[in-house]
This record gives C-alpha cells, structure tokens and sequence, in this order.
C-alpha cells in the first residue's frame, strides 16, 4: 500500500489572494508546508497540485512534482481527485491532503492521520483534531469545530459554536485541523458526489462525506498550530517561524 501527499494550492483565495506564494521568513508558504510533510515516516511521496502558473514555477524551484489542474474546482479534495489521474495507484493506497495553508503542520500528525487508515482496511477516511484551549477561537467561524462520537467518529463539522453551551466555551470542544486521509478510491468516489445542503452552508468539504452517510474518524492530537487564512494569520505564523531553533 503506497501513501501520498497532495498539497492543493490556488492563488486566487477570497480573503488572502496569493497565499500559497506570500513569504514566510525567506521562503514562500507553499515550500513551507511542503518541507514539513516531507519530514513524514509514512509519505512516499509528494505532490503540488495547482491551477496557477506562478505557483507551480515557485514549486518546481524548490525540488516539488506539481500537476496543473482546473481552475473550477471549489474545495482541494476536489482538486485532488484530478490531480489523481495523473498520479499511478491502486484503490486502497492512502491520500493525503495537507492543505497549503498549512506551513506549521508536524510530520507526527501527519503519520496520526494516515495510520488508522493503514491499521483499518475498513476505514475510508480520517482527519485530526485537538481540543479548543483557546475561548476566542470557539465562537470564530474560521475555526471548524468537530462533535464526535463515542468511538471517535464526526458527527457534525460547524463554524458554529458546537457543542453549544448556554455559559459559552466547553471544555470538551473540538476543532479540526486542516489534514485529511482518504483511501485512493473512496476520495474519487467522494469527488463525485454532487455538493450537499450543510457542505454549501457551512463551506465545509467534509461535511459532503458525513450528509451521504458515510464516516469519517476524528483522531484527537496534542499538535495544534495555526494556519494561515488572513494577512494577519501570516504575521503570527513568521512570529512563531522566527522563535523556532535554526535548523
């Protein structure tokens, strides 16, 4: 069973346009993110995939195999299934989806991810989370907040306050974290799908997965880093980039 990464990555973000190329202490967003997967034990291999000229000349630049997609496309799983049809291998291998934003996340929670699906031959999907420590980011809409079940599975995904609590934050609040794992197949099969009511509401992929029945594993981590969705994300991120030790 072989385990990828696909990083999907557009220029044309609403709320921060060129965020895959904005630059991160000497190096673009994009190349950060893609440095960190590859410091994962169970990535094979790495890809960037993209609808813009001037990020696959940026990626390409530093060592990364870009596969151009559509511009149409309205979330990265989406983007990801075409870009699949270029990449060789079988239905039950592991896709990742890293996305771009995402330049702090810890190969450790990427192997989080992946291994349930390695460990599960029935399991077709996973994603992280972690608990809300933070009370600001549970009533910030930027945040998705996750209700699991008792074995650990999605129960609904919200940029609402979920669980609600009439005295505010819970302390048993989760947010989700900006990684998936797909079974190759399941994730074609997902890209498939027409988009559902609370997916369209909500603009939240994954929810297309929980409204057609199927299950989606919420693995609890520790790891919890913030991505970068404003231009004020990207000054706390290079905050956080220039504490790290030299490497």
């Amino acid at each position: 069973m072989k385990v990828i990464c696909v990083i999907p990555a557009r220029y044309g973000s609403t709320r921060f346009e060129g965020k895959p190329l904005a630059d991160l202490c000497g190096k673009t967003m994009i190349q950060r993110t893609y440095e960190q997967a590859a410091k994962s034990r169970t990535i094979e291999r790495i890809y960037v995939a993209t609808d813009d000229e001037r990020i696959r000349e940026n990626a390409e630049s530093f060592g990364a195999d870009v596969i151009m997609t559509s511009s149409r496309h309205a979330c990265g799983t989406d983007r990801i299934a075409e870009a699949l049809g270029h990449i060789e291998g079988e239905d039950g291998d592991v896709v990742v989806n890293v996305q771009g934003d995402e330049p702090l996340i810890s190969p450790d929670a990427i192997d989080a991810v992946v291994e349930p699906l390695l460990e599960d031959s029935a399991l077709n999907m996973a994603t992280l989370v972690t608990k809300i420590m933070d009370k600001t980011e549970y009533g910030d809409p930027s945040v998705a907040k996750v209700v699991r079940d008792k074995d650990g599975y999605a129960l609904y995904c919200s940029r609402s306050c979920i669980p609600h609590s009439e005295k505010g934050h819970r302390a048993d609040a989760y947010k989700q974290l900006g990684i998936y794992a797909f079974r190759r197949g399941f994730l074609i099969r997902f890209s498939k799908m027409e988009p559902t009511p609370c997916e369209a509401a909500e603009k939240l992929e994954q929810l297309r997965a929980l409204e057609n029945g199927f299950r989606m594993k919420a693995i609890e981590t520790d790891f919890d880093a913030p991505s970068v969705n404003t231009p004020e994300d990207l000054k706390k991120v290079a905050a956080i980039i220039r504490g790290l030790p030299k490497q």
